[in-house]
């Protein structure tokens, strides 16, 4: 049989071009088609709302009246996250941003456009400041969602961002003192020559008293000397050594028009493994805005919102009927879950979430808040840029991990 080339590619094609009627149609006559779902949300808001972390407030006002000017929403987004990537002060995101135990300053982001159902992301990028604007420029210029390690990083050259130290000065020496405190348990630290040796000598327990907690900052304090750290960024360095943040702003934003986006950025969880990428730059976990229903993201402890997929489980609780308030309380329920409501465990997690409906409702939700430590989220919605408290599903305050006690009240 002569079974030339031109005959087997036009077989292939007949026969694939079957398969494929043959498959549609069998899967048409087995699987019934699905019911139509109300969707329980309302038209667009008579004003634009906007939402972040606390961290974001100073730059919503701004952002609002891009929304008024009939910008694009995630423009709005990536300029409340954008201004706090630029702050050599915030050291949770961007320039200035703690970094992983090697002393690299590695950055995740990622957004959602609702108009145009597309998202970007980026994780464990280095050398470049600004991850949010990078997640955008994934989303816009490539075919892909999300880009990681030195890919995003050559990637991101490519397309004209410049690449820069992030590490400053400030933040190097945060993460020499954290460095030197370890000095007993590892390679850090005077050598053996040096006149102030010491032999290693095993962890020491968490303080129990004041006094024991007195101590243990007087001796961070006169290493944050040592080390040159200015008399009044030393409290700071000795909070950031003994209590890593995890990081992160995110901001929701919908207009007029009932268009909507998100994104969240970070440097991650101070002194992390090199390579840690939480949950930021996940799509569903960090940020998920769909154009028909809302916006959520996160903050918090970012392995555990991943595992419960927590900003897409809000958005698909409203489109089936809850509230903002109720849609993020059941995602805290469910991180819950995830250690069978052992509450020896879950109070080492924390978590909050930011939820924006189409409409314009809104609600911010923590896993801990009380009196002493109110949690807060940024809104504005036309009546100027303010902070609102979050309900918490449970109260009282979460414990640090490493479990270290909280520095006793001056």
């Amino acid at each position: 049989m002569d079974f030339t080339r031109r005959k087997f590619i036009t077989t292939a094609a007949v026969g694939a071009a079957t398969l494929g009627v043959a498959t549609a149609e069998q899967s048409s006559a087995q699987q019934p088609a699905p019911a139509a779902s109300p969707n329980p949300v309302g038209g667009p808001p008579q004003h634009p709302v906007i939402i972040s972390k606390v961290t974001g407030k100073h730059s919503l006002d701004e952002a609002y009246q891009m929304l008024l000017r009939g910008e694009d929403t995630l423009d709005a987004c990536l300029h409340v996250n954008q201004a706090q990537e630029d702050d050599p002060n915030d050291d949770t995101v961007g320039l200035g941003g703690l970094p992983n135990e090697e002393g690299v300053v590695e950055l995740d982001s990622c957004c959602m456009h609702g108009p145009t159902c597309r998202a970007g992301s980026v994780g464990g990028l280095r050398e470049i400041k600004n991850a949010c604007l990078v997640a955008k420029a994934v989303l816009k210029q490539t075919h892909h969602v999300m880009l990681v390690g030195e890919g995003a990083q050559k990637f991101a050259v490519e397309v004209g961002f410049p690449r820069e130290n992030l590490l400053t000065e400030r933040s190097r020496k945060i993460w020499l003192l954290w460095r030197e405190s370890r000095s007993n348990q590892d390679w850090w630290g005077p050598g053996m020559a040096a006149p102030d040796w010491k032999p290693p000598v095993p962890v020491p327990p968490p303080p129990k008293t004041t006094e024991e907690w007195n101590l243990r900052i007087e001796k961070l304090n006169e290493m944050a000397a040592r080390i040159g750290i200015a008399p009044e960024d030393r409290m700071h360095a000795v909070s950031r050594v003994l209590f890593p943040p995890t990081g992160t702003i995110h901001t929701s934003a919908v207009n007029s028009k009932g268009e909507m986006s998100g994104s969240t950025t970070t440097s991650g969880l101070a002194w992390k493994i090199p390579g840690r990428v939480g949950d930021s730059p996940i799509i569903g976990a960090g940020c998920y805005t769909d154009q028909e229903v809302g916006s959520a993201g996160a903050t918090g402890s970012g392995e555990e919102n991943i595992e419960v997929a927590g900003a897409h489980t809000i958005v698909e609780n409203m489109r089936h009927g809850l509230s903002p308030l109720e849609a993020g309380m059941d995602a805290l329920r469910r991180l819950v879950k995830l250690y069978h409501g052992d509450m020896n465990r879950v109070r080492f997690i924390d978590m909050v979430y930011y939820i924006l409906r189409k409409d314009g409702a809104y609600a911010g939700v923590s896993l801990w808040g009380s009196p002493k430590r109110p949690r807060g989220f940024a809104v504005c919605d036309g009546q100027g840029s303010r902070i609102e408290k979050t309900v918490a599903l449970f109260e009282g305050e979460s414990i640090d991990w490493p479990p270290i006690p909280r520095l006793p009240k001056e």
